[in-house]
C-alpha cells in the first residue's frame, strides 16, 4: 500500500533567514495525521540564507543526520567537530547523553539547501558520535546506494536502530529496484525533480509511506534525487523518556 504525502500539504515557516518545510510535525507545526513514521521522526526540507543558520542548541538521545542536496552546510559540534559539507556529503550524528551543535550556511553568496532527518535510536544515553561520507553521484546514479545502516555495510554511515537509508539519483531511462524484506515499511522523500514508485508518480517534496509492499520500483525520473528508508513495521515512533 502506498500513501502519498503532497509536497504542499507539509507544514511551512518563513523566518527571514530560513525558509522550512515540515514532513510531519515539528516545532509550531502540529498535526496529528503527521506525527513521524516508524521510527522516522522528523524530515525537515531547510532552505537557509547566506552565512545564516541555527545557532549552538542541545540534543539528546537522537539520530540525526543532514542531507545536503545544494550549497554548503557547516557544522560545530560540542565534541570538537568542524567540517563543511556539500553535495553529496552525509553527516550523521548520534546525540547520546547529550550534545550540542550549529549548522550554519558556509557561503557568503549561495542559499543552502538540505534535509534534516531525526531517527529515533534503539539505545539510550549512549557515547555521542559523528560520521560524515562524500557519496559521489557515480555511485547513486541509476541506482540505490547504501547511505547509512546498522550494520555500516558497504561503508555507510552508522545509526542506532533498525533503518537502512538509500540514495538515488534517476532521470531518463535510469531505473532500480528495492526488495524491502518480509514485513517491513518504506518511506520515499523526493528531494528534487520527479520519480515513479511502484507506478505512482512523486514530484519534489512528496514524501510516501510504504505498507505491506515487497519490492519497490523506480523509473520515469525526471532530475530525481530521493531518499528511501527501509523502516521496521510501525506507525509511529516511540519516544522513551528518561
Amino acid at each position: 500500500m502506498l500513501e502519498l504525502r503532497k509536497a504542499e500539504d507539509r507544514g511551512s515557516a518563513d523566518h527571514g533567514w530560513l525558509d522550512t518545510r515540515h514532513s510531519f510535525s515539528f516545532a509550531d507545526y502540529y498535526d496529528p495525521e503527521q506525527v513521524g513514521f516508524s521510527d522516522l521522526l522528523v524530515i525537515n526540507d531547510d532552505r537557509v540564507k547566506p552565512l545564516r543558520g541555527f545557532d549552538t542548541h542541545p540534543h539528546q538521545n537522537m539520530e540525526i543526520f543532514s542531507y545536503v542536496i545544494a550549497g554548503q552546510l557547516e557544522h560545530r559540534d560540542s565534541m570538537g567537530t568542524g567540517s563543511v559539507n556539500g553535495v553529496g556529503d552525509i553527516q550523521m550524528m548520534s546525540a547520546g547523553t547529550g550534545i550540542r551543535h550549529s549548522e550554519y550556511n558556509h557561503s557568503d553568496r549561495e542559499a543552502l539547501r538540505f534535509l534534516q532527518i531525526w531517527i529515533v535510536p534503539d539505545k539510550k544515553n549512549v557515547t555521542p558520535r559523528y560520521h560524515q561520507r562524500h557519496f559521489p553521484e557515480a555511485e547513486k546514479r541509476g541506482r540505490l546506494r547504501l547511505v547509512i545502516a546498522p550494520d555500516e555495510k558497504d561503508g555507510a554511515l552508522p545509526v542506532y536502530q533498525d533503518v537502512r537509508v538509500y540514495a538515488g539519483l534517476f532521470d531518463g531511462g535510469e531505473a532500480a529496484t528495492l526488495e524491502l524484506g518480509p514485513d517491513r515499511h518504506a518511506y520515499v522523500q523526493t528531494a528534487r525533480g520527479e520519480i515513479s514508485v511502484n507506478g505512482q508518480k512523486l514530484k519534489e517534496g512528496d514524501g510516501m509511506r510504504v505498507r505491506k509492499e515487497s519490492k519497490l520500483a523506480f523509473d520515469n525520473g525526471k532530475d530525481a534525487e530521493i531518499l528511501v528508508f527501509n523502516l521496521r513495521p510501525r506507525e509511529i515512533p516511540e519516544i522513551r523518556r528518561g
